[in-house]
C-alpha cells in the first residue's frame, strides 16, 4: 500500500488530529486499492518510499510502488482489501507517526473459489519540509496462508 495529507499541519494541532488524518489518507489508499486504481493507492507516497512485502524485493520509489500495484491489479482483478483494525502512533514532536492495522485480503482463484487471508501492515510516516505527510516506508506481512472463505 503512498501518503500526502489532505492539508499540511499546524502547530495547533493535537497527536489525535493527526492520527485521524492518517487514518483518513490510508481509507482512501484502501478504497483506491478496491478499485483497482494505482494513482490513487500511491498518492501518498514520499518519493523514495520503500516497500517491502514477503518473498518479494523491496521496492523502491513512488514509481516503482505504482507499476507494482498496476502490475497486482491486472494479474489479480478479484484482488480486495477490508480493513480489520488500525492504530497510529505519532511521535510527541509531531512529525512522525507510525500507522499499524490488520486486514482481511481477499481474492477469487481461477477456478472461482473464493480465498482469504489475514494480513499485518505497518508504514512510517513524516511531516515532509513542504508541510506534507508522506508515507516513507511500509511493511506489507500475511499473518497466515490463504484459506477458503
Amino acid at each position: 500500500c503512498m501518503f500526502v495529507l489532505s492539508s499540511p499541519i499546524s502547530a495547533a494541532q493535537s497527536k489525535a488530529d493527526i492520527a485521524a488524518m492518517i487514518k483518513a489518507d490510508v481509507a482512501e489508499i484502501v478504497a483506491g486499492i478496491n478499485a483497482h486504481d494505482a494513482d490513487r493507492t500511491t498518492k501518498f507516497d514520499a518519493p523514495d518510499v520503500i516497500g517491502m512485502e514477503a518473498f518479494n524485493a523491496p521496492i523502491m520509489g513512488a514509481n516503482a510502488d505504482k507499476d507494482g500495484f498496476a502490475a497486482a491489479f491486472k494479474e489479480s482483478p478479484s484482488w480486495r482489501v477490508g480493513m480489520i483494525n488500525e492504530t497510529v502512533d505519532v511521535a510527541e514532536a509531531g512529525d512522525m507517526a507510525v500507522y499499524r492495522s490488520t486486514y482481511h485480503e481477499d481474492s477469487t482463484t481461477a477456478d472461482g473459489t473464493p480465498m482469504t487471508h489475514k494480513v499485518s501492515f505497518l508504514a512510517g510516516f513524516k511531516h515532509d519540509a513542504d508541510g506534507a505527510w508522506r508515507m516513507h516506508w511500509y511493511v506489507v506481512c500475511a499473518q497466515e496462508r490463504s484459506h477458503k472463505r
